[in-house]
């Protein structure tokens, strides 16, 4: 591989090669020429290709049952039903592909929020840029969390470590370092002063220069252009069975029909007619509107999203938001504002200037501005001349903050004397001190007790100077122990609604988090979380627990404790087998629990890893926002849902009249092109669906699709819509074949329009919360455009329509009436019968 000719290269011969330097960068009038010469740092260049959107519209086991039927009604010389099944066809997939077009659009507009940055050198300055805008020969910084954005030859390293798992398969992690090597690497895991794109820094920190960007990266020459793994939602595995199962419904039903009909009728039989007749069936029940009613609402639901500072990453994801049965989150920045103070010092020997100072020298300051809320509180809290004592020192080795040992280290200077201070959670810094009485100890344990029932945060300290410093800092022990500080976190106004909101949508909230108990229960309490500040186990006392015990603590605490990366996974894993679990993560180490968690959430100031593995990412850290993405998925659920109920109730009510009259009588009960007819004006309003309102009772559990449900609701309410069409066939058969295909298709999609209101809830249609707008307006359209047609000349001459009467009309009218109360009054009973357990399943929450 070409960029393996770099390992073997000295760092000054390979930044001379690129033209660059490592003290200064690039120029930015030379990273422009290079950009030009280059191209933008980016693997995939697909934009969005109208023609492939609108292929997709014709890869359905539906449509390929229409198109067969539309190719045999050609063969039979049945030009004019062959012809009105390919235009239907065409109005479907124009439908389909403007709603997928637009939800694609959507999609693309909300990536530009899920932008990949580096920090660069540019014309002597440190700056920020977009990943995609580097070229070979820049001079970048990475630190833990970062994913490496090109192809690198690292300049300097420290501890740096590094998964190239994506790239390679070896789960190991990598030592990286900056030494020439002896020999040219021939292979990924020989080249140990390399770092390649789209691979992970898990520890540690590097500056490098660009070799590789683009498709010149390793990623790029193995054309793998996507970490990402792509998984089936909850969503789509629903709507998949669902499909299957009416497509084996609808093939069992057409041979019993056929069959029978070449049985009763014998000899006398018109096959040809019967085929067509058949196949105009087959449209019929079709729910080919099933995927423009799912992708608009998705679309519409992810827009929604967009406006509440929600970004998906996938479009079917809006809908598992919905199915979240328990939100697991660390408090801070969530429940809290993340904004601290310093409140109070705890200072052994009453020197708490001491303490802060110290505290100081252990954060970013050589940073100008910083972004650690601990650091920018101790910063506040000095005085001015203090501030300016702190920057007088300079940063000479450093280990950030590992939430495994729940501290920080740093290594500073001043002139010739070392000072290593040790700063973090108070039980990681004390076994590391010498010295201390145990009156003391009981004395520190007794302070945190009465800050942490205030909800305050602490940070103990300590410090070691003039001995000789080893090369892994996080061996050092024998530190002197300096004190602790208190910081406050207010807590957010949202945060006290959340307990009443969580409980309203059956979302169990689990905080799980680094804190000490006594912080995190007494936010959780403070915000109604649990009726008392003692309600919290530790992931310590959580381990300890025999299986069944682990399993019963998992639905009694709602608050987890000193809970360490690996606790947190074990958690989740272990809430994953009896609930679908959101999980909001962060940094780098949230990234495994992100790829379990059912629903994984990130911040938009996540590390690059956590960002890839979630599949949804909030613009604002707030759970009030992911509650309201919560319930905005359980609307985009209840009304496909109203979709598939009302168009399996009517389409199979029709149906089976329709089959069973056939064998009845010696003429057709409507033409084929009328059945295509009726589908068309019946399907025209349910893609309004997607916006209509939705009662509040739906909205309180999570939901899932099971077609043993919805064959129940089918049979139940589908067997009185066949009755209908029974008296519809009766009242008028014996009249003329005419009147009886005319009315019969009038009150066919009268009764199928008054089923959308009646099925779309589950209280009275009086009680219900009103429909939208957009589907009433469609839903009178179609019922003009029904009543109207049969009175003109193309219904009467293409469509074999007869004028109705007047008589007639009000008969039709007074039974669809009839239907919609009756259709009412069996709703109510069935659902209170059923204590409401017909399409959607309420999972326990």
């Amino acid at each position: 591989m070409e960029t393996f000719k770099y390992t073997a290269k000295s760092s000054k011969e390979i930044v001379k090669e690129f033209n660059s330097d490592s003290s200064r960068g690039l120029s930015s009038k030379k990273a422009k020429e290079l950009l030009l010469k280059y191209g933008h740092n980016i693997l995939s260049k697909s934009e969005l290709q109208w023609w492939k959107i609108l292929a997709r519209q014709f890869k359905s086991a539906f449509i390929y049952l229409l198109i067969i039927a539309s190719v045999i009604s050609i063969g039979l010389r049945e030009f004019i039903e062959g012809a009105m099944i390919i235009i239907f066809l065409l109005i479907n997939a124009g439908l389909g592909f403007f709603q997928e077009y637009r939800s694609e659009k959507t999609v693309k507009l909300l990536k530009k929020y899920i932008i990949s940055y580096v920090r660069v050198w540019r014309d002597n300055k440190k700056i920020i840029i977009k990943s995609e805008e580097l070229v070979p020969g820049d001079i970048i910084f990475l630190e833990t969390g970062d994913k490496i954005p090109a192809d690198v030859r690292f300049l300097e390293t420290e501890n740096l470590i590094v998964d190239e798992s994506v790239l390679t398969g070896e789960s190991m992690p990598v030592n990286k370092i900056s030494d020439t090597l002896k020999n040219e690497a021939g292979a990924h895991y020989q080249a140990l002063n390399l770092g390649f794109s789209g691979t992970a820094v898990l520890k540690g920190e590097a500056k490098a220069i660009v070799i590789a960007s683009g498709f010149k990266t390793a990623m790029g020459k193995i054309a793998k252009l996507s970490t990402e793994t792509k998984r089936t939602s909850d969503f789509e595995k629903g709507i998949a069975k669902f499909s299957s199962f009416i497509l084996k419904l609808i093939i069992v039903t057409l041979i019993i029909v056929f069959l029978a009909n070449i049985l009763i009728k014998g000899h006398g039989l018109n096959i040809i007619e019967l085929i067509i007749f058949s196949i105009a069936l087959t449209v019929s029940v079709i729910p080919e509107a099933l995927p423009v009613v799912t992708t608009f609402a998705l679309s519409s639901g992810a827009m929604a999203l967009a406006k509440k500072k929600i970004i998906v990453k996938r479009l079917s994801a809006v809908e598992d938001l919905g199915g979240i049965e328990v939100l697991c989150t660390d408090k801070t920045g969530t429940l809290t504002q993340n904004k601290l103070a310093v409140t109070d010092i705890y200072a052994p020997n009453g020197k708490s200037d001491d303490v802060l100072f110290f505290a100081n020298l252990a954060s970013s300051f050589d940073q100008t501005k910083k972004l650690e809320p601990f650091d920018i509180a101790l910063c506040d809290k000095l005085d001015k001349a203090s501030q300016k004592e702190v920057c007088s020192y300079t940063i000479s080795k450093e280990c950030p903050f590992d939430p495994n040992i729940r501290r920080n280290i740093t290594l500073v200077s001043k002139k010739s004397n070392q000072t290593l201070i040790t700063r973090g959670a108070t039980e990681s810094i004390l076994p590391l001190c010498k010295n201390i009485p145990a009156q003391e100890i009981k004395n520190i344990k007794n302070w945190l007790i009465k800050e942490g029932e205030l909800g305050h945060r602490t940070m103990a300290v300590a410090y070691k100077t003039g001995a000789k410093i080893k090369n892994n800092l996080e061996q050092e022990n024998d530190f002197d122990f300096l004190g602790i500080v208190s910081f406050s976190d207010s807590i957010k106004q949202s945060a006290y609604q959340i307990a009443k909101q969580a409980k309203l949508l059956g979302v169990k909230i689990k905080i799980i988090t680094g804190d000490s108990p006594e912080v995190a229960g007494a936010v959780a309490y403070k915000i109604g979380l649990i009726s008392s500040p003692q309600e919290v186990i530790t992931a310590e006392q959580w381990e300890k627990l025999k299986p069944q015990k682990k399993r019963e603590a998992l639905e009694k605490y709602s608050v987890f404790a000193r809970v360490s990366p690996e606790q947190k996974y074990a958690v989740i894993e272990a809430l994953q087998v009896d609930h679908t679990v959101g999980f909001l993560g962060e940094g780098i180490n949230d990234a495994p629990v992100l790829k379990i968690a059912g629903v994984s959430l990130v911040v938009d100031s996540a590390s690059d890893i956590a960002k890839e593995s979630a599949d949804i990412l909030l613009l604002q850290k707030d759970l009030k926002v992911i509650l309201d993405g919560i319930e905005e998925g359980r609307k985009i659920f209840a009304n496909t849902a109203k979709y598939i109920k009302a168009t399996l109730i009517s389409n199979f009510g029709n149906f089976f009249a329709i089959s069973v009259a056939s064998l009845l009588i010696d003429f057709l009960p409507m033409f084929p092109l009328q059945i295509l007819l009726v589908n068309l004006l019946s399907d025209f309003p349910m893609i309004a669906i997607a916006t209509d309102s939705v009662d509040k009772n739906e909205l309180k559990s999570p939901k899932k699709y099971e077609i043993k449900d919805i064959v129940i609701l089918s049979i139940t309410l589908g067997f009185l819509s066949t009755v209908f069409d029974f008296i519809f066939f009766a009242l008028f058969y014996k009249i003329s074949p005419g009147v009886l295909q005319t009315n019969w298709f009038i009150g066919s999609i009268l009764t199928e329009l008054v089923l959308i209101f009646s099925i779309r809830t589950k209280f009275s249609f009086l009680k219900a919360k009103r429909p939208s707008a957009v589907l009433s307006i469609l839903s009178i359209v179609a019922i003009l455009a029904t009543v109207i047609i049969p009175f003109t000349y193309l219904g009467q001459h293409l469509f074999m329509f007869i004028r109705p009467s007047l008589n007639h009309l009000v008969i039709i009218f007074g039974l669809v009436i009839a239907y919609f109360i009756s259709t009412e009054a069996l709703k109510l009973i069935f659902f209170k019968k059923l204590n409401g357990n017909l399409l959607e399943k309420t999972s326990p929450a």
